[in-house]
């Protein structure tokens, strides 16, 4: 690990490439993860399972590749929301927002008990309430 981190501070290269990343991370983080926040129902947590996706009556195919997607989508955000947690950024919303993303069992219960954190709850009725939608509903 140690190399790695010389390797890094002596090769220019390396070290415009993570400030470009932390920056457009931040950038994004600071316009995507508000938008995505905004734009989810507000009954998105309080039903006892999942709403139906979308695109469930898609053909198998399309169906696949969007659940791909969405689940690479998620594990950047889930790692770009690990980085902001010692970077510039929102890293709890961001972090969230790749959860939510992500396809894996339990998934549901772990995102109603992480609503039920005060900051990030917080968070979300701050941002939700500036752009004017309704609160979530969290039971």
């Amino acid at each position: 690990m140690e190399e790695l981190i010389k390797t890094i501070w002596s090769n220019e290269t390396w070290l415009w490439a993570l400030g470009i990343i932390s920056v457009l991370s931040f950038v994004a983080s600071l316009v995507f993860i508000p938008y995505l926040i905004v734009r989810m129902p507000a009954d998105y947590f309080s039903a006892e399972k999942r709403h139906k996706t979308p695109w469930a009556d898609q053909h198998i195919i399309i169906r696949t590749v969007l659940i791909t997607l969405k689940n690479c989508l998620g594990i950047v955000l889930v790692i770009l929301g690990l980085a902001m947690l010692v970077l510039p950024g929102q890293g709890l919303l961001t972090l969230f927002i790749g959860l939510i993303c992500l396809n894996f069992p339990g998934k549901y219960r772990l995102e109603k008990w992480l609503i039920q954190q005060k900051n990030i709850r917080r968070s979300i009725d701050w941002l939700r309430q500036r752009a004017g939608s309704e609160p979530l509903n969290y039971e």
